[in-house]
């Protein structure tokens, strides 16, 4: 239920149909967001948790009528969904990300040219030399360590590096061999199967060696003491050979992917070349995406320092308070229109109310309008790189994050669109997701619009 100033307001009670509720929604959503087996190969090498999943690129690729003589653009391709969902349909695409690990890991994903004899040999090699190194030291990869006897010193991350990691996110003993492995690795950086080797490295450590857990927000699990790194790290690029051996002599478009933010689309990419767009921006909430990919991007060195993750942070569409800058401007692109600004206000009435004043719940009611603000000014940019009649599909979220105030993404970014001259379609329903803070039901929807070739 909605009270008249747009707030949230839904009476609760201690009844178990609230709590069944809940249960069911999130067994749904995990469901319909779940990457099935039959979709594994390729986008299983690397994925983000909240990533869409591939079956809803391939409705859209097939309602929008996409051939091998188009060009799909996916401006927030993440960990590259749509890139390689539209690779393996034959389609020509193209990618731009703005975090460093992830336009690396979609890269790397659209990236078959690889002998996969090769690179599952050359694993076994590197393999084998990590194994030998960490023997030398006293430690058995295979076998749990028990380090009480150690004479040695484990390796560790550089002062600057270790602040940007969630506390505990890794164990000492597992990032010391993580570190070992890495230094073998990089004496075959020229090599080309280097990357896969690489990413193959960061779906391990995610999931397997580090103490992570995602459940969606990403988290401190279980602390594991010792975890085996060279075999974890064996089975995912085993996984890649596998994959690659599948598509091996076959031929398939080429996909380009941008390191690039979403607000300048036309310095990387050439007028009126685009003819579909198949994307899922982020949502307007405090979720700080660049923690999602941390520890996979301070070990494998796309992130070095706050110097580097501030460079990240602000080629991002701003979507938490975490990313928020004194010289930010996009909020000017949607300085009219009403609606967004009653949100803003409604924000800031209800802070006030409730007594919040951190700096960042301060912030609240700035991100709302820099949000919508950069993705009016994205839209505006995407025009000119648009074929009139191109056909668009967003991913997006209703969201409720701050301070209970609902905020209609989708809807909002239907009368944005409008107001810059794309054409609403329609709007699909992709999943309610039951938001366990407001105890209510949030909208995650595709928002279908037609570029007209007009602007306004």
């Amino acid at each position: 239920m909605k009270s008249n100033s747009g707030q949230l307001s839904l009476p609760l009670s201690n009844s178990d149909p609230v709590e069944q509720l809940e249960d069911t929604s999130q067994r749904r959503d995990k469901r319909i967001n779940k990457l099935e087996p039959k979709d594994r190969a390729f986008h299983d090498w690397y994925r983000f948790v909240l990533s869409f999943p591939p079956h809803l690129v391939r409705k859209y690729l097939d309602d929008f009528g996409l051939k091998s003589n188009h060009v799909v653009l996916d401006p927030f391709c993440g960990t590259g969904t749509t890139l390689v969902e539209a690779k393996l349909s034959g389609i020509r695409t193209i990618g731009l990300e703005a975090n460093p690990f992830a336009h690396f890991a979609s890269s790397v994903k659209v990236d078959w040219e690889i002998d996969s004899d090769l690179l599952r040999e050359r694993a076994r090699d590197i393999a084998d030399s990590v194994v030998k190194s960490l023997l030398s030291q006293g430690i058995d990869d295979d076998r749990s360590f028990d380090d009480s006897h150690a004479d040695f010193s484990l390796k560790t991350l550089d002062a600057e590096a270790e602040k940007l990691l969630i506390t505990n996110s890794i164990s000492p003993l597992p990032l010391h061999k993580t570190l070992v492995l890495l230094e073998h690795l990089k004496n075959h950086q020229n090599e080309r199967y280097y990357r896969h080797a690489l990413l193959a490295l960061a779906n391990a450590l995610v999931f397997k060696i580090s103490n992570l857990n995602f459940g969606p927000e990403v988290g401190v699990g279980k602390q594991k003491k010792d975890v085996p790194v060279v075999a974890c790290w064996l089975s995912e690029v085993n996984k890649i050979a596998n994959d690659l051996r599948r598509v091996a002599g076959k031929q398939y478009l080429d996909c380009r992917v941008f390191l690039s933010d979403a607000r300048e689309i036309s310095h990387v990419i050439p007028a009126d070349s685009v003819d579909a767009v198949i994307t899922s921006p982020p949502y307007p909430n405090e979720k700080d995406y660049t923690r999602t990919t941390r520890l996979e991007s301070v070990l494998l060195g796309f992130i070095k320092n706050k110097v580097d993750l501030r460079r990240l942070k602000k080629r991002l569409v701003r979507s938490n308070t975490r990313g928020v800058y004194k010289e930010d401007n996009d909020h000017t692109w949607v300085a009219a229109h009403s609606r967004i600004e009653q949100i803003a206000e409604s924000i800031e009435e209800r802070r006030i109310e409730l007594g919040k004043n951190s700096g960042f719940e301060r912030l609240y009611p700035k991100v709302t309008r820099l949000y919508f603000g950069g993705m009016a000014r994205h839209l505006a940019e995407l025009r000119d790189v648009l074929r009139p009649g191109a056909r668009l599909a967003y991913v997006v979220g209703d969201q409720a994050s701050y301070l209970r105030v609902l905020i209609l993404t989708g809807e909002l970014l239907v009368e944005i669109a409008e107001a810059l001259g794309y054409e609403f379609i329609r709007t699909d329903l992709f999943r309610s997701r039951f938001a366990t803070a407001t105890k209510e039901e949030l909208r995650e929807e595709v928002v279908i619009l037609r570029w007209t070739g007009k602007k306004k």
